[in-house]
């Protein structure tokens, strides 16, 4: 095991490497000069000429990228001119809180996917297997930022069942119950579609493993229905559906973008929306980066529980 773990780490590093000078030359390709975007009204020669050589922005493009690049090895990811605090100090406290939106959403989907996936395959065709899937493909065909202002107009707006926007009330106190009232809306509209794709391919899954030998076997000794679903069926059903669980996962960290924005909540996607206006590029560059190796070794956590399920994946 520790040799398979070691040497999905080893493959980690040219995507890691890869996702750093995407997200350099991106930066780097922007029109316009950073340094007068920062300084605005300030924009003096002198002051963009001093601003661009204390960026590093005056060398040229491959010597700015090694320079960041060993910066970033060594846990240096620069300073935020817009905030003017050190980049990692921001993208962390800001991706806690991103965190605790993605993976509330992301335990509801999963929750929710597989059992729904799971009971639609128990009831294949039957009433249960057609509302199941109409409300799935529903689901998916909603984009997230429209869900989420239509769920703000019903149940903030129009009910009043849940704040408007944002992390903690503006008055008040900040006790769990108010966290609990301003995440609730968010999370289940960032765990919508994640919720869908994992209920189809979570009944295709359980489909193919009820058709297999030994659920004969365990019906004909006598096992109960419900035992033969979720003790034998979904336990091999797993195999299948972990790695989904492990892309949504990415899919509900990247989505958190557009429902931070639409709630105003305060995690790194909206951010890294407010840096890009900016132009505060080793802000961009630095919660990219970050966020993509969460991404990275996430995915390696799912190999590993994948792999404890089925040994055969480990050769």
């Amino acid at each position: 095991m520790a040799g398979y773990i070691l040497k999905r780490l080893v493959s980690a590093i040219p995507v890691l490497l890869g996702i750093s000078i995407i997200v350099f030359l991106i930066m780097a390709m922007i029109p316009g000069d950073p340094a007068m975007a920062i300084l605005g009204s300030y924009a003096t020669p002198e002051n963009v000429e001093k601003l661009n050589r204390d960026l590093g922005l005056d060398k040229p493009l491959v010597q700015r990228y090694l320079i960041w690049l060993g910066n970033l090895v060594q846990g240096d990811f620069g300073r935020s001119f817009s905030l003017n605090r050190a980049v990692l100090d921001e993208v962390l406290e800001r991706f806690n809180t991103t965190l605790l939106l993605a993976g509330t959403s992301f335990v509801i989907c999963s929750i929710l996917g597989v059992s729904a996936g799971a009971i639609a395959a128990a009831r294949q065709f039957a009433l249960a297997d057609k509302a199941i899937t109409f409300v799935v493909l529903l689901g998916i065909s909603i984009p997230s930022f429209f869900l989420g202002m239509m769920m703000i107009l019903l149940f903030s707006v129009n009910l009043r069942w849940f704040p408007v926007s944002g992390m903690w009330p503006i008055y008040g106190t900040r006790d769990l119950s108010a966290l609990v009232s301003h995440l609730t809306l968010p999370a289940l509209v960032l765990a919508v579609v994640a919720t869908g794709v994992i209920a189809r391919l979570s009944r295709s899954a359980m489909l193919e493993v009820l058709r297999q030998d030994f659920i004969r076997t365990a019906r004909a000794k006598g096992v109960h229905e419900r035992g033969v679903i979720w003790r034998h069926a979904l336990r091999a059903a797993m195999v299948s559906i972990i790695p989904v669980l492990g892309v949504q996962a990415g899919f509900v960290l990247s989505g958190a973008v557009y429902v931070e924005i639409v709630f105003q909540w305060p995690g790194v996607g909206r951010m890294l929306v407010d840096a890009i206006l900016k132009r505060d590029i080793l802000l961009v560059q630095g919660g990219v980066v970050f966020v993509a190796a969460c991404y990275v070794m996430f995915n390696l956590a799912v190999d590993v529980a994948q792999s404890l399920l089925d040994p055969r994946i480990r050769t």
